[in-house]
């Protein structure tokens, strides 16, 4: 006799999502630094270098994570919620970039819309990662 059981696959926990998130924001924007520096767009602007690209990047899709933790604690529907404020916060994030073209005589127009991109990698490498990447 033959018995099978099936059990439902468990979806990885916030931390395993949230790390993969971070690991993939940051490996995105860095290639694309990567990619700008190579074609020599912005090469005096200091902020499309990899370094603080590589931190930044870590540090919006961690805070990302810690949200999305938190939220799924004390809010019936966190996914719904967080995605409404993960597209908040990323249109909050692009003031400091436009602020940029006034305060850093090296920022041009198209390395604030390039770094306007990584803000939207971030995003949504986050959003995916953390809300659609469940076995539920």
């Amino acid at each position: 006799m033959m018995s099978s059981v099936y059990t439902m696959p468990r979806s990885p926990s916030v931390p395993v999502r949230g790390g993969l998130a971070v690991g993939l924001a940051v490996l995105t924007n860095v290639v694309l630094v990567l990619g700008v520096d190579a074609l020599g767009i912005a090469s005096a602007f200091r902020a499309l270098t990899v370094p603080p690209v590589a931190f930044l990047s870590a540090l919006g899709a961690g805070g990302a994570t810690a949200v999305y933790w938190l939220l799924g604690r004390y809010v019936s529907d966190a996914d719904q919620t967080f995605v409404r404020v993960a597209a908040g916060v990323l249109l909050l994030s692009f003031v400091p970039d436009v602020v940029l073209l006034a305060s850093d005589p090296a920022a041009t127009p198209l390395a604030v819309v390039i770094l306007m991109a990584m803000h939207v990698v971030v995003a949504a490498v986050s959003v995916w990662v953390l809300v659609s990447w469940r076995a539920e």
